[in-house]
């Protein structure tokens, strides 16, 4: 999460400048999170803004939540 919110270690959130983890998805196994990931990235921007908008209307970071769960 660190390397992240600095921009360093994954090419998109460096290429992009995030620095705010505003939504995520807990799947219990790699497979199925990698098929939502593929689903969402056909999602229009407008639809994805929505998800987050019902899932963090503050846009908060919540990186630091992440963190702290421990079914992370």
């Amino acid at each position: 999460m660190t390397e992240h919110g600095e921009g360093r270690g994954a090419i998109f959130t460096a290429k992009y400048n995030c620095e705010k983890l505003v939504y995520y998805e807990v799947f219990p196994d790699i497979e199925q999170a990698i098929a939502r990931e593929k689903q969402l990235k056909h999602f229009k921007r407008e639809w994805k803004n929505q998800l987050v908008n019902e899932f963090n209307p503050g846009w908060e970071d919540l990186s630091a939540q992440i963190v702290r769960d421990p079914d992370m």
